[in-house]
């Protein structure tokens, strides 16, 4: 008779953690393969989709096999398959997370390869795998800088942004300044329930024609104005009456987020306020997402999320308090700060 007594459920849990990766690489390869598209399009057995693809059509049917059970595809190899919600949602189209998939199955899974450094030595895995810092990468690489923000522009999509104005009031503000604005889309999103308003967005030069695009296409060229530069030394405009950082916090230390916050907090008149969007790290058990991103934020360049007693913290060594917290989607939450003194 055997000796092990290792319980069965916790040996199946632990299988399930070791080949979680696996998921990702199969749900990228059929990204990478367009298996969503071609089933869309009316390509629905095996031989046809691999046809389309260029691929091969046993690995292809092995996949459709495993995709069938991570619930991104529905059906069989003899009538067919078909999307469901989740493979929809990895087709090539707005609003899909397509890029999403992309991104996090090449550089972001490359760089979590190297992740043993990053907790070894507290070195981005990335640098270690691509050679440069996230940010210098980005910079050199024109495809992967637009894929990024397109990735990004898909998870605020499906996140947290469109939940912004359903409970922050923006419909008295005259001026918004998004710091780290990225592809403009909360900006958009805030200008468009705050229609006496112009904004400010400021951003690395290579963000500023996505940006620019994105506010073309949804309030306007003149709703706002476009700023290239550092956000730690582009001066901030002054006397605005919502300041937004959303998702820029995590991405730095202490110093350099109290550096900021400083910065912001100078600029800010006795009405102004700062919303920081960000996932906020809960005690115990509650919430997973936030620690996986905060692991993330460490392993691609650094950075992390922080708990709601951090953020007091900053708030306090910043001249600012957190006057409320609000619950968005996918555990991101909306911090309100207002000046102190």
């Amino acid at each position: 008779m055997s000796s092990d007594n290792t319980p069965r459920p916790a040996a199946r849990a632990a299988i399930d953690l070791i080949t979680a990766a696996w998921h990702t690489q199969a749900v990228y390869a059929a990204t990478k393969l367009g298996l969503p598209d071609l089933i869309a399009a009316g390509h629905t057995v095996p031989a046809a989709i691999a046809r389309e693809a260029g691929a091969d059509e046993d690995a292809v049917r092995r996949l459709l096999r495993l995709l069938l059970r991570l619930d991104v595809v529905d059906g069989d190899e003899t009538d067919g398959y078909r999307n469901t919600e989740v493979g929809e949602l990895l087709r090539e189209r707005p609003g899909s997370l397509r890029d999403v998939s992309l991104l996090y199955g090449e550089e972001f899974y490359r760089a979590w390869g190297d992740s043993i450094e990053t907790f070894r030595t507290g070195r981005p895995g990335f640098e270690t795998a691509h050679g440069h810092s996230l940010v210098d990468y980005l910079s050199k690489d024109t495809d992967a800088a637009q894929r990024f923000q397109r990735a990004m522009r898909a998870q605020a999509n499906n996140f947290a942004f469109d939940a912004v104005p359903e409970h922050i009031d923006f419909t008295g503000d005259r001026h918004v300044v998004d710091i780290g604005g990225g592809s403009g889309q909360l900006l958009a999103r805030v200008l468009g329930a705050a229609p006496e308003a112009r904004g400010t967005l400021i951003d690395l030069e290579h963000t500023i024609p996505i940006a620019r695009a994105h506010l073309e296409q949804t309030v306007g060229a003149d709703r706002a104005e476009l700023v290239a530069g550092d956000m730690f030394s582009t001066p901030v405009p002054r006397g605005a009456d919502t300041y937004l950082l959303s998702r820029v916090l995590g991405d730095w230390s202490q110093e350099q987020c109290l550096r900021l916050l400083r910065t912001v907090r100078e600029a800010m008149a006795p009405h102004s306020r700062l919303l920081i969007l960000e996932m906020v790290v809960q005690d115990g058990k509650a919430g997973l997402l936030a620690p996986l991103w905060d692991l993330h934020l460490m392993v691609v360049n650094g950075g992390h999320q922080r708990s709601i007693g951090e953020y007091h913290r900053l708030a306090e060594g910043s001249g600012l308090a957190v006057d409320r917290s609000v619950s968005l989607p996918m555990e991101t939450s909306a911090l309100v700060l207002t000046p102190v003194g």
